[in-house]
């Protein structure tokens, strides 16, 4: 492995823009190192006209004026080293523009930088102007994956609809890491990978193709979607020194947020990455030439994601992780004040893991699911085998470690797991690196060999999967 290679990772994700820079390291046990990185909140929300309070947008020139503000920040003697840049971001939302008018370059203070110019605002994946009629009004798609709000063909949909006049503006749209590309490049044309056009809906992952028969009959401007490449594949080369990053550095073709994070931590095609933030998430890289159904099955709990070399991500994600913790820890703090005492959110929770810790099993069985599942969105959370020898606050914040952990495996048991392969995994997430009591959980439910500490990193992600490109490149 040649040392000295440097690469740029960007990600775009819905509150913050990151950016990292990497450098093969042969005798480093990952293969890298990060030279640097950086983060800004994009603070880009903004209101809808079109769709009202139901709308979630994003003001473009506020997510590129962060990934400057990230680019600026970044030592710059290292920008003149980087050889290919790799970029990521929030799946599913979609932004359009005009084709070449989407940005102008300025020589900006110090350097070169794009401004976005015939662009509209980016309507992101937490967008839910189509309601579950208007869906139900839509064909059918000729995919393995459902069509939800969000979507990007959907929200098309939803705009020819009801802003037709709007779309005649312009004549092109990608996702909001597919414009940073085409921008780069001065691409005529924007080119979307299989990760992100699958998660538009109306993509076909088999045949690496649009439904565009089924969305010609709609009357869908089928002449807006992009054309379809390789993720990480060379989109083009910037056309345009950018920062201290030399004109002609290779730029791949953008992926999704989804599998540049997993990438960034999946050691080998073996391990399995388990996030537990807000959310969780539980990803596996699916064994060669597995296909998913071809018809889409909104009860499931597991989704299959295009990943990389034509390969799929199994992933079962639960909207019920780290903020079912801050919901309890949030009452708790509540029923103190109803009772005329004040304590920090902060103090709660660690007393809470501390109890937890010495209470090593329980009886309680807490399902924790407050807030539904996507293939159950009606569920809601339930406590049973209550007995009055187990209600201390080491109990119950057991119970409800545990609770979050049985209804991951629950969703994607750990059997499963080592049918596909599985023999370890690969823990990260805020909430389960601070949280002791967590970690034992997941290591009682899926007794497999574990690594905590793992930082899931879409920017590192990107980076890493244009790094080792070019090192094929030029070993080939």
């Amino acid at each position: 492995m040649a040392s000295g290679l440097v690469t740029l990772g960007i990600d775009l994700g819905t509150t913050s823009v990151k950016v990292a820079l990497l450098e093969a390291a042969p005798g480093h046990p990952s293969g890298f190192v990060v030279l640097a990185s950086c983060a800004r909140a994009s603070r880009a929300e903004a209101e809808s006209e079109a769709a009202g309070p139901q709308g979630r947008e994003q003001d473009v020139s506020r997510i590129i004026q962060a990934l400057n503000e990230c680019l600026a920040a970044l030592p710059q003697q290292q920008l003149r080293k980087v050889r290919a840049i790799g970029v990521s971001g929030q799946m599913h939302g979609v932004v359009f523009w005009k084709t070449g008018q989407g940005c102008v370059w300025t020589e900006g203070e110090a350097a070169p930088v794009f401004k976005p110019r015939a662009v509209s605002y980016l309507v992101t994946w937490q967008d839910g102007r189509c309601s579950s009629e208007f869906l139900a009004s839509l064909p059918q798609p000729e995919s393995h994956l459902s069509v939800a709000t969000g979507f990007g063909c959907a929200t098309i949909f939803w705009l020819l609809k009801n802003s037709p006049d709007f779309l005649k503006s312009y004549d092109a749209a990608g996702t909001i890491q597919d414009y940073v590309v085409a921008m780069l490049c001065g691409l005529p044309r924007p080119l979307m990978s299989d990760q992100n056009a699958a998660s538009w809906g109306y993509f076909n992952t088999q045949g690496q193709s649009w439904n565009l028969e089924i969305l010609r009959v709609s009357g869908f401007p089928v002449h807006m979607l992009p054309n379809i490449a390789e993720p990480g594949s060379v989109a083009g080369r910037t056309f345009h020194s950018w920062f201290e990053i030399p004109k002609g550095t290779q730029v791949g073709v953008a992926m999704g947020d989804l599998q540049a994070s997993v990438y960034s931590c999946m050691g080998k095609r073996t391990d399995a990455v388990l996030n537990i933030s807000t959310s969780v998430q539980l990803a596996a890289s699916m064994p060669s030439g597995f296909q998913p159904v071809q018809i889409p099955d909104p009860a499931a709990p597991v989704a299959y994601f295009p990943y990389f070399d034509r390969t799929y991500l199994g992933v079962a994600a639960s909207l019920n992780g780290g903020n079912v913790l801050a919901t309890f820890v949030h009452m708790l703090v509540q029923w103190m004040a109803d009772l005329g005492l004040e304590v920090e959110e902060s103090t709660v929770y660690s007393r809470m893991i501390q109890a937890a810790a010495q209470q090593r099993d329980t009886c309680l069985n807490i399902t924790p699911t407050v807030l539904g599942e996507r293939h159950l969105p009606d569920q809601l959370a339930s406590v049973t085998r209550i007995s009055s020898s187990d209600l201390s606050l080491g109990h119950v914040t057991r119970a409800l470690c545990r609770g979050i952990v049985q209804n991951l495996h629950s969703m994607l048991p750990v059997q499963q797991l080592k049918e596909w392969g599985i023999e370890r995994v690969m823990g990260s997430g805020s909430a389960l690196s601070r949280n002791e009591v967590l970690k034992q959980e997941v290591q009682r439910a899926f007794p497999l060999p574990m690594s905590f500490g793992q930082d899931v990193d879409a920017a590192v992600g990107a980076a890493l999967v244009m790094l080792q490109r070019s090192l094929h490149q030029k070993e080939s």
